[in-house]
Parts: C-alpha cells; structure tokens; sequence
C-alpha cells in the first residue's frame, strides 16, 4: 500500500519531476519510490515551466515581427527540446508497438529498437502537425490565447503522466522508468491533483477572454485527461501495463487533445 505524500517530500518530488521530464540543470538525489510518488505529483509543475518556457519564445518572435504559423513551428519545438525529445521518441515507438499487431512480448522488443518503423513515422508527422496548426490557429486569434494553449496544454500533458501513475497501472517490464513510478500515486491524490490543474488552468484564463474561453480551457484539460486515459488503458490491455514509451505516448496524446480544443473559434 502506498504511503501518503508528506510536504517534507515535496523538495525531493520537485527535483525528480524536473530531472527526470525536462533537460533543465536539476539534480535528482533520491530515486527510491518515495521520491516517483511525490515527483509524479510534481509532474504539471514541470509541465507549467516547459509550457511558459513555450509560450515566451512564440511570444518573443511574434514581438520581432514573425507570423503565428512561425511562432507556432518554435513553440511546439521547445517541449521537444526541453525533453530531448523523449516523449516524441516515446509517442513513435508505442505507435509501432500497437501497430505490430503482435503479442505483448513481441510488441514491447519492437518498442525497444532504437529504429522507427512506418506507424511511428506518420503518428509523428500528424501530431506534429497538429499541434502546430492548432497553435497557429490560437496565436492567429490573439498572441495570448496562444500563449495560454501551450501553457495549458504542457501541464496537462505532464497532468497526464500523474494520473497513469495512479495505483492499480502496473508496469509493463520489471525496468525502466516505467516501473519506477508506475503504481506510485495513491488515487485521491492524484485526483487532487487534478482538479487543482483545471481550476488554476480556468482561472488563468479568466485573464485572457470571456467566458467561452474559460470554458474552453476546463473542456481542454479534462478531454486531454480522457484522451490519455483512453490511450493508457489500451496500452494496458495490449502490453500488461505502462512502460517508459507509454508514458512518453500519453503526454503527447494530451497535449495535442488539449491544444486541438483552445484552437476552436467562440462557441457563439
């Protein structure tokens, strides 16, 4: 049974959130379970700061002059960057594992190669894409409603990974940073956890538009949740639980849901 998170862990949690989902110069010194439960928790922080990060650069080249198609292209590029890549990496290999076909043994040494196969090409290609074009379409409807899209849709992407974490997911193979944090967070936190994302994500956005768009934000965290869960349980079902790559999966797959949702125009 798990234990519970205590505050004095959060330090610990922090340094492993954002050692283990970002490139940035943080040094993680505990790896036991405690610090994946607490660090899992951790994880829309580190999503938040990838998400301002993003936001400040198209915010930045949209100053300078540059369209929303080209400060779409660098605020998607920026999360890539800042996990060197990892959850792309991550998005392409469980795309070739579901797409083999194969058994779950079979899948998860597909999933291993260090090649990409045709079903990790084109997911890449489209969600790349999409991402983008939604981006775009928010920057073109105002530079802070795009600033908002990738703030938002980073947390919830790393939103995401705490919920897959949540006991009852078991991990796919014995190693791994799969195994390391899958299993960790109790539930209720993680639930907690969520519903303080959607809440400070609406109220941000209550600095940015009316109505539709706060409730667009809330619709925007909760359908990127569902997408991922959709996905995680799937990839439960196919491979016996989560692995590194799955987890990888599941960020993108809530990222891309929730920026496809604050691309839309006004519900009126």
């Amino acid at each position: 049974m798990s234990k519970p998170v205590s505050v004095s862990s959060l330090p610990d949690g922090l340094r492993f959130a954002f050692g283990t989902l970002t490139v940035l110069p943080v040094t993680v010194t505990r790896w036991d379970r405690d610090a994946a439960r607490a660090g899992m928790l951790c994880a829309p922080v580190a999503g938040l700061v990838v998400g301002l990060l993003s936001a400040a650069l198209g915010l930045l080249l949209l100053l300078l002059g540059a369209g929303p198609l080209l400060a779409a292209v660098a605020t998607a590029a920026v999360p890539a960057a800042l996990t060197r890549g990892l959850h792309l990496d991550g998005l392409a290999d469980t795309a070739d594992g579901l797409g083999s076909g194969k058994p779950a043994e079979d899948a998860l040494r597909i999933m291993k190669q260090s090649d990409i196969g045709p079903f990790g090409v084109l997911t890449l290609v489209f969600v790349l894409l999409a991402q983008v074009a939604a981006l775009a379409e928010a920057y073109g409807q105002s530079w802070t409603r795009g600033a908002l899209a990738a703030a938002v849709s980073a947390t919830a992407a790393r939103l995401a990974l705490t919920l897959a974490a949540r006991r009852g997911v078991p991990p796919a193979r014995p190693e791994g940073l799969g195994a390391a944090v899958a299993g960790t967070v109790p539930v209720r936190n993680a639930a907690l956890v969520a519903g303080l994302v959607v809440c400070v994500a609406g109220g941000a956005s209550t600095l940015v538009g009316p109505y539709d768009v706060v409730l667009r934000t809330f619709l925007a965290v909760v359908l990127a949740c569902a997408a991922a869960e959709v996905l995680l349980r799937h990839c439960t079902r196919r491979f016996g639980g989560v692995t590194g790559d799955v987890f990888g999966a599941l960020a993108e797959t809530a990222a891309t849901a929730a920026l496809v949702v604050l691309s839309f125009g006004s519900f009126g």
